[in-house]
């Protein structure tokens, strides 16, 4: 599940590439033309837009599909308009729940949206009522073989970011969100490479599952959510413990 235990996460979406690859190239494409819309074509000048780049190298993305999606970000190609959006949300068990998502249809996406909590047992909440719960931030998941613990800290203090977690799995690193280029940049050029970056709602507090038939509940849910066209990512704070 893609809740509390952010590893697993990772995990999870790498299981999602590999059986609904065409779902994953839209999802990058989307990113990468918000990306260069904001921050311009030039991933060597655009440390958001280097790192889509990279994700969709590594998930075997055409390098045209991605040449596309830079120049509808830039205006150099025409295309739709897309939007984010975040809802938020309560699903089986009183977990919380925060979905992005990048449309080019409001309407749709909020009955797609709604339309899934509804369905598996949740129900859309208002914003801010559960935002409260997460800490919105900079993430990277570092693999423990791909640094050395002190020089892994040393290198993103100085980045700027707030804090390094150690596990078991490795390191996960946290910034503010005006942070993320940064960190992202200094992380690259001394060559280390996260199992997942991004811009992530972290839980600060979390709901217990309670058994079997809670999580699969909540399986249930995510999966919905992650096959809805417009949905870009899905974060919660379930424990799932064992």
């Amino acid at each position: 599940m893609a809740g509390h235990n952010k590893w697993s996460k990772v995990k999870r979406l790498k299981a999602v590439t590999d059986s609904r690859r065409g779902k994953v190239f839209s999802r990058l494409s989307r990113d990468i033309t918000l990306a260069a819309k904001a921050g311009g074509g030039d991933p060597d000048g655009n440390a958001r837009l280097r790192t889509l780049v990279l994700k969709a190298r590594e998930a075997n993305m055409p390098a045209d599909n991605v040449d596309r999606a830079i120049k509808k970000g830039t205006g150099e190609l025409p295309g739709v308009v897309y939007e984010e959006i975040t809802y938020e949300g309560y699903g089986p068990g009183g977990v919380a729940f925060v979905v992005k998502v990048t449309t080019d249809n409001k309407q749709r996406a909020a009955q797609d949206v709604r339309a899934c909590f509804a369905r598996w047992g949740g129900n859309l909440a208002a914003s801010g009522a559960v935002a409260f719960q997460f800490l919105h931030a900079g993430q990277f998941l570092i693999p423990r073989e791909a640094a050395a613990e002190e020089a892994l800290l040393e290198l993103a203090l100085e980045a700027g970011a707030d804090d390094v977690l150690t596990s078991e799995q490795g390191f996960e690193v946290r910034c503010g969100i005006h942070a993320f280029d940064r960190v992202s940049s200094a992380l690259e050029a001394k060559g280390v490479r996260p199992a997942s970056a991004e811009l992530a709602y972290i839980p600060t507090s979390t709901v217990p599952v309670r058994d079997a038939q809670h999580a699969e509940a909540l399986e249930r849910l995510h999966d919905a959510l992650d096959e809805l066209d417009d949905v870009q990512q899905v974060f919660s704070n379930e424990d799932a413990g064992d």
